[in-house]
């Protein structure tokens, strides 16, 4: 359920139902520390949690932190001079030079500031993502509700974004997966997807008798009202989706490979190797992984393919072809700038903030790093509840999630380092090896211990567990 704060004219998200006027009670917080959540960055009223000037009702699925809340808002791919910013406005250059109207205008248009909070048909269903499909657990995704979530990558506004005429556009802003704590993982991070449609005059303009979809192909329009998301699984031929012609997907994949790998060559350099891996997405038939040969490896850059035309049929385009593809923006600039550890790009410290400049896009600055402090590194073993094992019962990112809250980015890196099961108790014993560097200055011994104890606390209260 959700109600509006105050009234507005008009609903910003798609299928909203109709809502009362509901008045947030004053700002309190209804939970303590103790008792798993705080909801210091959040205004709750008895069951309600504001997000970004709606009130959210809190359900059985709600999981999102504190934490987590605090970095709606950020957009650190807006802030001047930051890294991520550098790299998007790169991108978008490229496109707009890539891409242009018979006036000479850029063809693509730019939206970086949508509202994260989705809906999980927006998120999963319009994308064909299957029911039972592991990215939509509460292990891996954060969840508002039931009903809403914070999107777990920028593809949920793609049908919005047809629907409402769109045909060129690029997608920017953060998404929210639960996941691992090291130097490569954080549970908000930015993506950027971009989707291009083209019609049969388009595509086949100096073709004109050739045609986007096969003859004998009978469309199966999507139904609104269904209640299920019907999908291929992977073994669905990657070759082709059944409604398009061999000309119409070989001239489109010629189109993407061609500008995906001259984005490549733009952000890296003229010479760059790159690959195309096989691969599969639920929203894209064929699809492919593009890799570039960096320093002695290959690496991933982005992923795409041409776009399921059940995703076109359900937004309006039903006589389109197109494709789509989306891309980190972290794992970019932790290549292009070296930059060691993915914690930097939310520091405040000006020792990072000013190494970086957009007035020379092209002319980027390696990252120094202003200091190397040292690790403090404490172990936290216990055993969980009787009849509990890991990954049945006890999540190993609720944990993660549970020292975010506490220690904040002060904790680099969590591993699980020893698993136990005695049968004989029906218990299972862990051993997680929790590091702690403060990027911005020396811990203490004692600063850490003080931190570690609060950690205990809070795993005894929300687990249950016995501590080793």
């Amino acid at each position: 359920m959700l109600t509006t704060l105050k009234p507005l004219m008009h609903v910003t998200l798609r299928r909203l139902e109709k809502v009362n006027l509901y008045k947030l009670r004053k700002k309190s917080l209804i939970y303590n520390y103790t008792n798993k959540r705080l909801f210091a960055n959040a205004a709750v009223a008895k069951n309600y949690l504001d997000i970004n000037g709606l009130a959210y009702s809190i359900d059985s699925w709600t999981n999102v932190t504190p934490k987590i809340l605090s970095y709606l808002g950020l957009n650190k791919h807006l802030q001047t001079n930051h890294p991520l910013s550098i790299i998007k406005q790169r991108i978008v250059n490229y496109f707009y030079k890539t891409y242009k109207t018979s006036r000479g205008n850029p063809l693509f248009s730019v939206y970086d500031n949508l509202n994260p909070v989705v809906t999980i048909q927006q998120n999963f269903d319009n994308l064909l993502i299957p029911v039972d499909h592991v990215s939509r657990s509460k292990a891996d995704c954060y969840y508002v509700n039931q009903r809403y979530l914070l999107r777990a990558h920028t593809t949920a506004h793609q049908v919005d974004l047809i629907s409402s005429g769109l045909d060129n556009f690029l997608v920017v802003g953060e998404v929210y997966r639960r996941d691992e704590i090291d130097s490569t993982h954080y549970p908000v991070f930015h993506q950027l997807d971009a989707v291009r449609l083209v019609t049969k005059d388009k595509l086949f303009e100096r073709n004109p008798g050739l045609e986007i979809f096969e003859r004998d192909w009978s469309p199966n329009l999507y139904n609104s009202n269904q209640n299920q998301v019907l999908t291929s699984s992977k073994c669905m031929d990657q070759t082709k989706q059944s409604c398009h012609t061999l000309e119409a997907i070989k001239l489109i994949e010629h189109e993407l490979k061609g500008v995906l790998a001259g984005l490549a060559k733009d952000l890296f350099s003229a010479n760059i190797k790159h690959r195309w891996v096989d691969t599969y997405f639920p929203f894209t038939q064929p699809s492919w992984e593009l890799e570039i040969f960096y320093k002695g490896q290959w690496l991933e850059v982005l992923g795409c393919g041409i776009m399921r035309h059940e995703i076109l049929q359900q937004s309006g385009a039903h006589n389109s072809i197109g494709y789509a593809f989306g891309l980190g923006l972290e794992r970019l600039a932790m290549i292009l700038f070296d930059i060691p550890d993915i914690r930097l790009f939310w520091s405040k410290d000006t020792g990072f903030l000013t190494q970086f400049n957009e007035k020379d896009l092209y002319n980027l600055t390696k990252y120094k790093a202003v200091s190397q402090y040292p690790q403090c590194i404490n172990d936290l073993s216990f055993w969980l509840p009787p009849g509990v094992q890991v990954n049945e019962g006890f999540a190993p990112n609720d944990f993660y999630d549970l020292v975010r809250n506490v220690a904040g980015d002060v904790v680099e890196q969590i591993s699980l380092i020893d698993q136990f099961n005695h049968l004989k108790k029906n218990r299972t014993s862990v051993c997680f090896r929790i590091i702690y560097r403060h990027m911005e200055r020396t811990l203490t011994q004692k600063e850490v211990n003080d931190v570690h104890k609060l950690i205990v606390e809070a795993c005894v209260e929300t687990f249950k567990v016995e501590i080793r």
